[in-house]
């Protein structure tokens, strides 16, 4: 199987590999940045200069771009996939982009996935795999496999329920961050240290979080390079309020958090630094 696969940064390079793994695919790739598709190509991809070379003769095409607007402006506005040909976008677009990509593009599952770059590697990643075409839905499972943990592999019936599920995913996920960051902020009013503050939060519902960066916060591991990055869930935070059309007050306070570490230059490094640099 002929699989091209456009999108070839921090996250796209590592579900190409395990594509790249499997004998049974040969994988084409293309990035905008040409020179981020070396990992891959040492790998054993073909790179392409342009995103309609790689798709010409493709059996399948596979999306992991930064948002909608450059879903639009890759794959939509050029009409780029091929009639027939099933597209996999595991890009994190609002359900109204993903109704708005089926109603372009007939083969499209929305497959996006839940998760950072040390799950990815190991396989662990969540999963929504959403198509009203059930054979579209079992195919593009299949793919994306070997990337997803079994149990958080989840089919839906439409697109704009996989979007959804990844907009909850990440709405918990920036919620939690936000939450820590007070957490942390009462904790250093009070007199504690970043360690006792985090110790007293390992039997609440703020463990995980405190867990997942706890090396960010004491210090033991630098929030550049991140692996889910300022800019990218400040993204889907802004995508949620302008799905939800109300008041969401707690993604409202991550977004403000998001937005100061993005003006002082933080933008690429991981979201912990709304954490590590909470008294900005």
């Amino acid at each position: 199987m002929k699989i091209a696969f456009l999108g070839t940064g921090r996250m796209g390079t590592e579900l190409a590999k395990h594509l790249i793994a499997n004998n049974d695919y040969e994988v084409r790739v293309w990035n905008r940045t040409l020179d981020k598709t070396t990992p891959l190509v040492d790998a054993g991809a073909t790179a392409y200069p342009t995103a309609a070379e790689a798709v010409t003769g493709a059996d399948v095409v596979i999306t992991a771009l930064f948002g909608p607007k450059t879903v639009r402006s890759v794959v939509i506005d050029p009409d780029l996939i091929p009639a027939g040909i099933p597209w996999i976008d595991t890009t994190t677009v609002s359900p109204q982009d993903a109704e708005e990509f089926a109603a372009n593009v007939s083969t499209y599952i929305a497959c996006p996935v839940v998760g950072t770059l040390g799950p990815a590697r190991a396989g662990k990643l969540g999963v929504y795999v959403g198509s009203p075409d059930p054979q579209l839905r079992e195919l593009a499972a299949g793919i994306v496999s070997p990337w997803a943990d079994p149990s958080r592999l989840k089919l839906v019936d439409s697109q704009p329920k996989a979007a959804i599920g990844k907009l909850l995913a990440n709405l918990a996920l920036a919620i939690s961050a936000e939450g820590m960051k007070e957490a942390l902020l009462f904790g250093d009013a009070t007199g504690l240290t970043a360690a006792e503050t985090l110790d007293l939060l390992d039997s609440t519902g703020l463990s995980f979080m405190a867990n997942l960066k706890r090396d960010f916060v004491l210090g033991d591991r630098s929030t550049d390079p991140g692996d889910f990055t300022v800019d990218a869930l400040c993204k889907d935070s802004k995508l949620m309020l302008d799905t939800a059309g109300q008041v969401l007050p707690g993604i409202q306070a991550a977004v403000e958090s998001f937005t100061i570490q993005q003006d002082r230059g933080r933008g690429d490094h991981d979201f912990s630094a709304i954490l590590v640099h909470r008294s900005e």
